[in-house]
C-alpha cells in the first residue's frame, strides 16, 4: 500500500514538472532606429487555469540599476507609470492581443530614452507555482542616419542604347547594422523593382528582368564609399518611366531572421526612350526615279531598289522584304539569308527568277526576270527593325527585339499583254414538259484566238428565276464553277443538290461544258447563262485567270399544274362524358403530285375566336413531336400514328372539361428530288373542325340501414348493416369504377324511440380510419366494411342499455373524369332501426336454480357419507364379551 502511495505521489510531481508554464519574448537585443516603429512579442504556454492570460509590460532603462517601470497591462488601465501614462493615453505605446496566449507590445515612434531592458510577465493561474513567469529582452534604440542620394539620368534615350542610374547609400555604423539598395521603375501608380543588392550581399531581380540580367542586358557595378551604379543596355520603350533608388538599413537577430529597421527612397528622374520608328524611313523606286509605276514587256528584267535611313542604323538588324499586291515575294533575313516564298499553288519558285541583294548600307535591289502579265501589280518594301537583347535563344542564337516596322510607299507595275478571245453559244439539250422531267444545257466555246499555250479554261452558271415562281423576288444565283484547275465550286443555295448529285456539272469536250438536272423542280424555271474563262499559268507555276465572256441568256420553262391537297377529318370515337378517348382520323387526297410526305399538326381552339393551339406535330420523316401547349403530365394519354398512306388518326384519352372545343388537321405535302435529300414544300390544306363538347353529370347516391334480428338477448351481438348504392358515372367507362369512389360514414344511437337526442357511436373516414366515441355501457362496438357500398356495426356483449334506434349517415366522395379531382356529394341518412335487448325470466333463473339442486345433493351425499365414517370408525366396541354357554340366552341375547 505505502509503495502505491509513493508511486502516485512520483507520478503527479512529474506530470507537474512537464507542465511548467513558460513565457518567451522575442529574441534579442533588438536593435531599431530612433523614430521607427517597435513591436516585441509575448506569449506563454503550459500554463493552468483560464484559456485566456493576461499580460503586464515593464522595463528598466539603460541609466536605472534596479528600478522596473510599469509601462501596460491588458487588464488594469491604471498600470501604466506617471511617466508613461500619457503615450499609453495617445496610443503611441500600446498592446494587442493576437491569441488568447500571445500579445505584443507596440511602440509607434520609439525614443532614444526607451532602450533598455523590457520585462514580460503574466499573473499565475496556476495551482501550484511551476515554471517561469516572466521573460525579458533588450532593447537597443540608433539615430537614424541613413542617407540615400542618387543623380540624375539622361531625360531622353534613343532606342538601344545604355543608360547608368547611380546611387549613393551610407549610415554611421554603431551597431551591426547591414544595408540594401534597390532601383526601381515607377510607370503611372505602379511600381515594379528592378533590382536589389544586399542586404546579405547577393542580387535579386524584379520578375520581369530576371531573364535580362542572366542576359547581361542589366549590370550592377559597385562604387566607393557608398556609391552603386546599375546600367541598363539596349533600352527600349518599355524602360521609360519614373526611376527610384531605395536605401534600407536591415538587422540581423538571433534565429536568422532579418529585420528591416529604416528605410528611404529617392526619385532619381524620368527617362524618355525615343522610339527606332520615329526615324526609320523607308523609300522604294524603281529604275525611273521620275514616275511612281513602270510599263514592262513579256520577258523584260523587273528592277526595284529599297532605300532605308535612320538615326541609330547602325545599331539596329535589318529583315528586308517585297511584296508584291501584298504577298510576301521575297525576303532578306537578320542572317542575310535570301528566301523566295512559295507560290500559291505550293511550287517552289525558280532560282534566278526573283532575286534580292544588298548594294549598299542603306540600299537593297529587287530583280525579276523574265516578267510576264502575272507579275504585274504594286511592290512594296517593307522594313523590320531589331535590337539585340542579348543572350541565347533555344536555338542557339541571340535574342532580338523587333523595334520597328516600316512599308515603303507602293510601285506599280504594269506588264503589257494580249487577252484571249472567243465566242461562247448556250443551247437545252434536254427541255423539261413537266416537273421532275430531265433537264441538259450545253455550253460550247468557239472561235478561240491568242489562247496560250498550256491554258484552260473554266465555266460558271447562273440561273435567274422568272417573275411569280418561287418565294424570293426575280434574282440571279450561282449554280456552280468548274475552275481552270477543274475543281468544283458550288454555289450556296445549290450547295447541297450537287453534292448529292440531283445537279452536275461536267467537261464532255475541251470546248464543251455541260448542265444537268436530274429531276427539273418548279423553281428550276427561268433564264441560264454560262461564263467562261480563260486560265494561263505563270512563272511561278500558279494558275490565273486572264479574261471570260458571258453567254447570251436561255430561258427554260413549261407549263405547271400546282400540287392540291384535301384533308377530311371524321370522329372514329365520341367522348360523350369527362375521361372517355376522343378519336377522329384525317384523310388526305392530293393531285399532281407523285410520292408526296406528309407532316401533320393537329390543332385546336376552344371557341371559334380564341387562340389556336398546337397539340401534336408529325413531320415526313415520322419525328413526333408535343407541341407547347401539351400538359407534360398528359403526354402519354396523346397519340399521332399514320394508320395509312394518306390517313392519320389522332387519339385523345381522359378527356378532361379543359379539352372542350375545336379540333382538326393541319396537312402539308413534301416531295424529294431522291431519297436521302431534303424536302421540299409542295401543297398545304386543313381539314374540317370537330368538337368535343359534354357536360359533366355525376353520380347519384342512396342509402339504406338492415339488421338481420332487431330483438336480441343481453350478451348477444347485435349486426346492423350500412347499405349504399349508386347510379349514374361520371368515369370514362360509364360505370364508376372502386378505386374512384370512397364514403364517409357514421353511426348514431337515440335511447327512445322518436326521440330527438342523438348519440354519436362511431364513425369511418373515406380513408378508412375509424373513430369510436366514448360510451357508458359496458358493450362494445366495431365497424366493418363488407364491400364497396356496404358497412356493418357490430353491438357486442349487448346490454338493456344498449336498446333504442340507431341509423347511419354517409357523405360520397368521387373522382371526377373531367377534372381529375376528388368531389363531396351530399350527406345522406338512412332510416331509424329499433334494437330490443329482452330479459328471459326463466333464462336468468335456470342456471341458478340448477346449481342449487346440484350443490344440494352433493351436500346431502357427503353428509351421509360422512356419517357411515364416523359411525364405523369412532363408535365401535372394541372390549371382548365372553359368548354364554346358555344356548338360549344367547340366542335371546342375539
Amino acid at each position: 500500500m505505502d509503495n502505491c502511495l509513493l508511486t502516485l505521489v512520483f507520478a503527479l510531481l512529474t506530470l507537474g514538472g512537464c507542465l511548467a508554464r513558460v513565457v518567451k519574448v522575442s529574441p534579442g537585443p533588438l536593435i531599431r532606429v530612433e523614430g521607427q516603429p517597435v513591436s516585441i512579442r509575448c506569449d506563454v504556454t503550459n500554463y493552468m487555469g483560464p484559456r485566456e492570460q493576461d499580460f503586464e509590460w515593464m522595463m528598466m532603462t539603460r541609466d536605472a540599476t534596479t528600478q522596473r517601470i510599469k509601462i501596460i497591462s491588458t487588464f488594469d488601465t491604471s498600470y501604466s507609470h506617471p511617466s508613461l501614462s500619457k503615450r499609453v493615453a495617445s496610443g503611441d505605446i500600446s498592446v494587442v492581443r493576437l491569441k488568447d496566449n500571445e500579445v505584443e507590445l507596440k511602440i509607434a515612434e520609439v525614443k532614444s530614452p526607451d532602450a533598455g531592458f523590457y520585462w514580460c510577465q503574466t499573473p499565475s493561474t496556476d495551482s501550484v507555482i511551476s515554471g517561469n513567469y516572466e521573460a525579458q529582452v533588450q532593447l537597443i534604440v540608433i539615430p537614424d542616419t541613413l542617407k540615400v542620394s542618387a543623380q540624375t539620368p539622361p531625360p531622353v534615350a534613343p532606342e538601344g542604347s545604355d543608360i547608368t542610374l547611380s546611387c549613393n547609400v551610407t549610415r554611421e555604423l554603431t551597431q551591426p547594422t547591414y544595408l540594401s539598395v534597390t532601383w526601381s521603375l515607377k510607370k503611372g501608380g505602379t511600381s515594379e523593382a528592378i533590382l536589389t543588392l544586399g542586404p546579405q550581399g547577393g542580387v535579386v531581380t524584379g520578375p520581369k528582368y530576371t531573364r535580362r540580367y542572366a542576359d547581361g542586358g542589366i549590370r550592377l557595378v559597385p562604387g566607393k564609399n557608398g556609391l552603386f551604379e546599375l546600367v541598363i543596355t539596349r533600352v527600349t520603350t518599355s524602360d521609360e518611366g519614373i526611376y527610384e533608388c531605395n536605401g534600407t538599413e536591415w538587422t540581423h537577430e538571433s534565429g536568422g531572421k532579418w529585420i528591416k529597421i529604416v528605410e528611404s527612397t529617392k526619385e532619381m528622374g524620368t527617362v524618355a526612350v525615343t522610339p527606332t520608328g520615329q526615324s526609320l524611313s523607308v523609300k522604294a523606286s524603281s529604275s525611273y526615279p521620275s514616275s511612281t509605276s513602270q510599263l514592262l514587256s513579256p520577258g523584260d528584267t523587273l528592277e526595284l531598289l529599297c532605300s532605308v535611313a535612320a538615326d541609330n542604323l547602325p545599331s539596329l538588324a535589318l529583315e528586308v522584304t517585297w511584296l508584291a499586291d501584298g504577298r510576301e515575294l521575297i525576303t532578306m533575313e537578320l542572317s542575310g539569308v535570301v528566301i523566295s516564298n512559295t507560290s500559291a499553288n505550293g511550287a517552289q519558285a525558280k532560282r534566278g527568277e526573283a532575286s534580292l541583294e544588298r548594294t549598299g548600307a542603306e540600299e537593297y535591289r529587287l530583280a525579276v526576270r523574265g516578267v510576264s502579265a502575272e507579275d504585274a501589280g504594286v511592290y512594296t518594301c517593307r522594313i523590320r527593325a531589331f535590337i539585340e537583347k542579348g543572350g541565347r535563344s533555344a536555338g542557339g542564337g541571340g535574342r532580338w527585339h523587333m523595334a520597328a516596322e516600316k512599308i515603303s510607299s507602293p510601285v506599280t507595275v504594269k506588264v503589257s499583254h494580249i487577252k484571249p478571245n472567243f465566242s461562247l453559244t448556250l443551247e437545252s439539250v434536254l427541255t423539261p414538259q413537266m416537273t421532275a422531267e430531265p433537264t441538259e444545257l450545253a455550253c460550247h466555246v468557239t472561235n478561240i484566238t491568242h489562247f496560250p499555250l498550256g491554258g484552260r479554261l473554266g465555266v460558271t452558271w447562273e440561273h435567274t428565276t422568272l417573275p411569280g415562281i418561287g418565294d424570293d423576288p426575280q434574282s440571279s444565283h450561282a449554280i456552280g464553277t468548274l475552275d481552270g484547275q477543274g475543281n468544283l465550286l458550288p454555289g450556296a443555295m445549290y450547295s447541297d443538290r450537287l453534292k448529292s448529285g440531283v445537279v452536275s456539272l461536267s467537261r464532255v469536250q475541251p470546248n464543251t461544258f455541260k448542265l444537268r438536272f436530274l429531276r427539273t423542280q418548279e423553281i428550276d424555271m427561268g433564264q441560264y447563262v454560262c461564263t467562261v474563262s480563260a486560265w494561263s499559268v505563270s512563272s511561278q507555276g500558279d494558275t490565273v485567270k486572264t479574261t471570260e465572256y458571258q453567254s447570251s441568256p436561255l430561258t427554260v420553262r413549261w407549263d405547271t399544274k400546282r400540287p392540291s391537297l384535301n384533308v377530311v377529318a371524321k370522329r372514329t370515337r365520341e367522348a360523350a362524358v369527362g375521361g372517355a378517348t376522343f378519336e377522329m382520323s384525317c384523310t388526305v387526297a392530293v393531285e399532281n403530285l407523285a410520292e408526296p410526305g406528309y407532316s401533320v399538326l393537329i390543332q385546336s381552339q376552344e371557341s371559334v375566336d380564341s387562340n389556336v393551339r398546337t397539340i401534336m406535330t408529325l413531320s415526313p420523316d415520322n419525328v413526333l413531336q408535343h407541341g407547347g401547349a401539351t400538359d407534360p403530365n398528359r403526354r402519354d394519354g396523346l397519340v399521332l400514328t399514320k394508320s395509312g398512306p394518306s390517313e392519320f388518326r389522332f387519339r385523345l384519352a381522359d378527356v378532361q372539361l379543359s379539352d372542350r372545343g375545336f379540333y382538326w388537321c393541319d396537312v402539308t405535302a413534301w416531295t424529294k428530288q431522291q431519297p436521302g435529300q431534303a424536302w421540299t414544300k409542295a401543297a398545304n390544306a386543313e381539314s374540317n373542325k370537330l368538337r368535343i363538347d359534354f357536360q359533366e353529370n355525376g353520380p347519384s347516391f342512396s342509402i339504406n340501414i338492415l339488421t338481420d334480428d332487431s330483438t336480441v338477448y343481453p350478451w348477444q351481438t347485435a349486426k346492423m348493416k350500412c347499405l349504399l348504392s349508386v347510379s349514374g358515372s361520371s368515369s370514362r367507362s360509364g360505370t364508376t369504377q372502386t378505386d374512384d369512389l370512397a364514403y364517409e360514414v357514421r353511426w348514431f344511437f337515440t335511447r327512445m324511440r322518436g326521440g330527438g337526442t342523438t348519440t354519436q357511436l362511431a364513425s369511418v373516414d373515406r380513408f378508412g380510419v375509424v373513430r369510436k366515441e366514448e360510451r357508458n355501457s359496458s358493450s362494445d362496438i366495431s365497424i366493418e366494411r363488407d364491400d364497396t357500398h356496404a358497412y356493418m356495426l357490430y353491438i357486442h356483449g349487448t346490454q338493456d342499455s344498449d336498446s333504442g334506434e340507431y341509423h347511419c349517415t354517409a357523405t360520397p366522395w368521387y373522382l371526377s373524369a373531367s377534372t381529375r379531382a376528388w368531389t363531396q356529394a351530399g350527406e345522406l341518412t338512412s332510416s331509424r332501426i329499433f334494437l330490443t335487448v329482452r330479459f328471459a325470466v326463466w333464462d336468468s333463473l335456470k342456471l341458478p336454480l340448477l346449481y342449487g339442486v346440484s350443490a344440494s345433493i352433493g351436500v346431502g351425499l357427503f353428509s351421509l357419507v360422512l356419517g357411515l365414517v364416523c359411525a364405523h370408525c369412532c363408535c365401535r366396541n372394541t372390549i371382548h364379551t365372553p359368548r354364554s354357554r346358555n344356548k338360549l340366552m344367547d340366542l335371546e341375547m342375539d
